[in-house]
């Protein structure tokens, strides 16, 4: 057998050819081929650890993107052809779920989510878009970056996630819509530091979207996010920093049995109470449940019981239904 060049596909007289690699440096470099041209199409490069891993391991995951496209087809067809697409949140919840599987990620579920609100999530990775997709018809609100990341980016627009730009000045626009959307019967879930933490800490959560909340028939509902079995917090799922999706990938599938407790905490009428003490409420619940110290606006004097008058009774009630 000669040198990987022949193995690789040849032009002659208009036809592709292609030599099988028999020989175990063959077969080390086509698989070498592989890694590149893989990390080409998701606009990544593989480097270190990850570039030794077997690709044939990331089958499953390419399989479900392909469900996922396939999906994306028919309901961009659909609507061309001006087809309602009903089935689509059932569809959406779906495929969440069979990532999560597909990536070995274990769900565990307290407390219950509330039938209509805007959820509000600490930010741990990308993952959490799954993990939390996967329990329920629900919406998200993503940073514009998403949009265009290779593929995953362009299912999240089919998908109906709204995107928000830093600096643009959205919240205009994306509060009256993520109002429709809770008012409606449907959940939208917001991520209000901004960016993504290593779990062991909360950043401070920006105030503005959660004038979503502030609109009568919101319900606001803090949601805690631990990776992890125990007390402390899992190494691999954090996506943080200049981490490249590819790279993360490939350590996710080199952990299995990953774990996620996801608790749906007391949610809060934020009708009539400003912006910055529900956000503050919606941390505090978050960090308490973390184990997380959080000092804020409601732990001055008075603060902290407007918040349980306004959290009752309707938190209550979603709570023990």
């Amino acid at each position: 057998m000669g040198s990987i060049a022949q193995a690789l596909p040849i032009k002659a007289g208009g036809r592709l050819f292609a030599e099988l690699a028999g020989e175990a440096e063959d077969v080390k470099a086509a698989q070498a081929l592989r890694y590149q041209v893989f990390g080409e199409e998701m606009g990544a490069t593989l480097q270190g650890r990850e570039a030794g891993l077997d690709i044939d391991e990331l089958d499953p995951y390419c399989a479900h993107l392909l469900t996922g496209m396939t999906i994306a087809v028919v309901i961009v067809a659909g609507r061309w052809w001006g087809r309602r697409i009903d089935w689509l949140p059932d569809v959406v919840c779906w495929w969440h779920a069979r990532l999560c599987r597909a990536l070995g990620v274990r769900v565990q579920v307290q407390g219950e989510l509330a039938p209509s609100a805007l959820l509000v999530a600490n930010h741990v990775s990308w993952l959490d878009i799954p993990v939390l997709g996967s329990r329920a018809r629900i919406g998200f609100l993503s940073k514009s970056e998403v949009r265009d990341w290779p593929l995953i980016g362009w299912l999240a627009e089919i998908a109906g996630t709204l995107f928000i730009s830093r600096g643009a000045n959205q919240t205009s626009i994306l509060i009256p819509q993520i109002g429709e959307r809770v008012r409606a019967g449907g959940q939208v879930v917001v991520f209000p530091e901004g960016t993504t933490t290593d779990g062991s800490r909360l950043q401070r959560f920006h105030p503005r979207l959660f004038g979503a909340g502030q609109l009568d028939g919101v319900l606001v509902q803090p949601v805690a996010l631990r990776y992890g079995s125990n007390a402390a917090p899992d190494p691999v799922a954090p996506f943080v920093g200049d981490d490249a999706l590819v790279p993360h990938l490939l350590r996710l599938f080199h952990h299995p049995e990953l774990r996620v407790q996801v608790h749906f905490l007391r949610p809060l009428d934020g009708s009539g109470l400003s912006r910055r003490h529900i956000s503050e409420y919606c941390r505090r619940a978050i960090g308490e449940s973390l184990g997380v110290e959080t000092f804020d606006a409601l732990s001055s004097p008075g603060c902290g019981g407007a918040a349980q008058a306004h959290a009752s009774p309707s938190s209550s009630l979603v709570e023990a239904a």
